[in-house]
């Protein structure tokens, strides 16, 4: 069980936690004696420690939130990983980053926020960050989209609006290869068909030129 929830080396924190949630981090209820008894899971002392503070039973979910606020007590001390995603699958896991990094620093006791990264709203910063971390083959389209409803969307709803556009870029990409290679197979026929033409021309013209020359050269006084 340990290594579903242990922190690879070199691993970001908010990559590190979302892992544990798609492991089943949040099914796991632990007291506080048995979270100890994990060891380390995040390389980090402060956050091991933490892990196993509170005595009563909670969700190991829970635990590792609150245990990575409790080290990184100001949001801007923990950072999704940088640079640019470069396939739809891994930006829509940046995106459930961004949204892990939010639950972070939520208010623990507010039953009414959502326990799952899926289930965390898309607002526009969050969107915001997304794109300006999108390639330039997505970077233009995405910055476009806007939500018409005032209430942002899940970002659940949003992985599957992105997957239903990359399908589409999918399927234009595939019917312009195809109607290139259309245009390359007919240009080789074209290019076939006229080079014996081309070859016929060029035997009439050598004969046309050829039957005076040799009466010139017939006529010697």
């Amino acid at each position: 069980m340990r290594k579903d929830f242990s922190r690879l080396p070199g691993e970001h924190i908010i990559t590190w936690l979302l892992c544990c949630w798609d492991n089943g981090a949040s099914s796991l209820e632990l007291e506080g004696r048995e979270a100890k008894q994990l060891g380390s899971l995040s390389r980090e002392g402060g956050i091991d420690k933490a892990i196993g503070k509170k005595a009563q039973a909670l969700s190991l979910w829970r635990r590792l939130l609150s245990s990575v606020r409790e080290r990184y007590p100001f949001s801007e001390d923990v950072v999704c990983r940088p640079g640019k995603w470069t396939t739809m699958e891994r930006g829509i896991q940046y995106l459930r980053e961004l949204a892990v990094q939010e639950m972070v620093y939520y208010d623990p006791d507010n039953t009414q926020l959502p326990t799952d990264p899926d289930e965390v709203q898309c607002t526009r910063p969050t969107w915001q960050k997304f794109v300006q971390s999108a390639p330039s083959l997505y970077a233009n389209s995405l910055a476009v989209i806007d939500w018409k409803s005032e209430e942002a969307p899940t970002v659940d709803e949003v992985a599957g609006r992105l997957r239903q556009y990359e399908e589409s870029l999918s399927s234009s990409l595939v019917s312009a290869v195809e109607k290139l290679s259309q245009d390359i197979r007919q240009l080789k026929e074209d290019i076939s068909y006229s080079s014996p033409v081309q070859t016929c021309i060029a035997a009439v013209r050598s004969k046309r030129f050829s039957a005076p020359e040799r009466g010139y050269r017939a006529y010697t006084p």
